[in-house]
């Protein structure tokens, strides 16, 4: 009888060790940094209606980390609202303006979204600052980071909208991230391969603060 009860408690405790082992589900695999990004405090960069920001994310500032897609993490200090016309990444060789490939960017599978930073669902901290920046994730793109290959991330704030003239960009208050960044008075969103990025001075990025792996 002792042995048989022995044998029914270690059946007992086999079936429950296998049972609890097939129900755990692995932890989602977190995000990688292709880039290194944004460290540290950022300021405050305001009035953004009918400016594109340019961000380039050069190849040689690339980790070795293999992704087959790449998303954009874009920062906001201000605004309760941001209604962007379109959003590309262009793909240059390295050290070349010259672009060899276009690749739409959206977020929430438009390219021309209205962002709602004063929804506590997009950005939990209220009111938005430099203090506390929201940080939004655009969709991630299919696209294989190339060390050989330099990119730029283009994004056209609408014109004559009083909602991106409230509308603050994070930028950085040191120089630590590979990333740098300039913007124009005029949409670049529509070139097209062959054609040239328009040069600007190099500075810190505006809004882009990350390009990780999802």
């Amino acid at each position: 009888m002792k042995i048989f009860r022995k044998f029914a408690v270690l059946t007992l405790l086999i079936f429950a060790v296998t049972a609890a082992g097939f129900s755990q589900v692995p932890p989602a695999k977190a995000p990688l940094n292709l880039v290194r990004g944004v460290v540290g405090p950022v300021s405050s960069s305001n009035s953004w209606s009918g400016y594109s920001t340019l961000n380039q994310i050069p190849g040689g500032g690339l980790i070795p980390v293999t992704s087959s897609t790449a998303a954009f993490y874009l920062g906001f200090t201000a605004g309760t609202t941001t209604d962007i016309s379109n959003m590309v990444l262009y793909t240059t060789a390295r050290n070349s303006l010259k672009i060899t490939a276009v690749t739409p960017v959206t977020y929430g599978g438009v390219s021309n979204p209205s962002i709602n930073l004063g929804s506590t669902t997009v950005c939990k901290v209220q009111p938005l600052s430099a203090a506390s920046p929201c940080i939004v994730r655009l969709d991630p793109v299919t696209v294989t980071l190339s060390a050989l290959s330099d990119y730029y991330l283009v994004v056209y704030f609408k014109a004559n909208d009083s909602n991106n003239s409230a509308v603050g960009a994070t930028v950085p208050n040191n120089y630590m991230s590979s990333l740098t960044g300039w913007y124009i008075a005029a949409d670049e969103t529509q070139l097209t391969v062959g054609q040239s990025i328009p040069s600007g001075l190099s500075q810190s990025p505006y809004f882009l603060m990350f390009v990780r792996s999802n």
